[in-house]
């Protein structure tokens, strides 16, 4: 108290010439704070606007099949799920997990009609097999769904592709999954249905890029 005492003495008696050093220690201190407060500001300005765009670009579909490739399984079927909103889908629900009994979503289409679809993200050098479409027919009877999709990253065997067909199961491949991921309607895909895994020569394409 005594030493802060004699400093307030000092700064009255020397004020004179103490002042326009004060008045410079403060406008810099100022000035510095103001200029941390801007730049933090503009670091968290530039930060939500990375997030936007990002946004943005997943509403548009520019992502591109090798980054659906490297998602996690549950990160998979929430692109399905955000796909699904983008199309005008409602009650939109990922149910995926241990005991989804084979739903991964589920949600109401536009005209009203309800869905349930099994997501799988397996490597493009997989094949589906018909037992899993069998299992998606099972989850439609369970939830009581209008339609059923099977979304893939790969493709389809031919027996599996036919049952998918036979059995009114919209069946989207990755080939079709790269059009719905870049812009085209989930229901714009039904008219394609059963098609689009290429005759021999692109199957051979494909085994050459990702393997048998």
């Amino acid at each position: 108290m005594i030493g802060g005492g004699a400093l307030l003495a000092l700064l009255v008696a020397y004020w004179s010439a103490v002042w326009p050093y004060l008045t410079a220690v403060l406008l810099l201190g100022g000035s510095g704070a103001l200029g941390w407060w801007l730049w933090r500001t503009d670091r968290m300005v530039r930060a939500r606007d990375r997030r936007w765009r990002q946004d943005e670009e997943v509403k548009a579909g520019r992502r591109t099949l090798a980054g659906v490739d490297a998602m996690t399984g549950t990160e998979f079927e929430e692109l399905v799920a955000g796909l699904c909103r983008r199309d005008g889908c409602t009650d939109v629900r990922r149910v995926g997990g241990s005991h989804d009994n084979g739903a991964d979503v589920l949600a109401r289409l536009p005209d009203g009609r309800t869905m349930v679809v099994q997501c799988k993200r397996y490597a493009p050098s997989s094949t589906i097999a018909s037992r899993e479409l069998r299992d998606l027919l099972g989850a439609r009877v369970h939830f009581r769904a209008d339609v059923a999709v099977f979304v893939t990253t790969t493709r389809f065997s031919r027996p599996s592709e036919k049952f998918a067909v036979e059995h009114g199961i919209l069946a989207v491949h990755r080939d079709h999954l790269g059009l719905w991921n870049n812009g085209a309607s989930l229901l714009s895909l039904s008219g394609v249905n059963g098609h689009g895994q290429g005759d021999s020569r692109h199957r051979a394409r494909w085994k050459q890029a990702y393997g048998e």
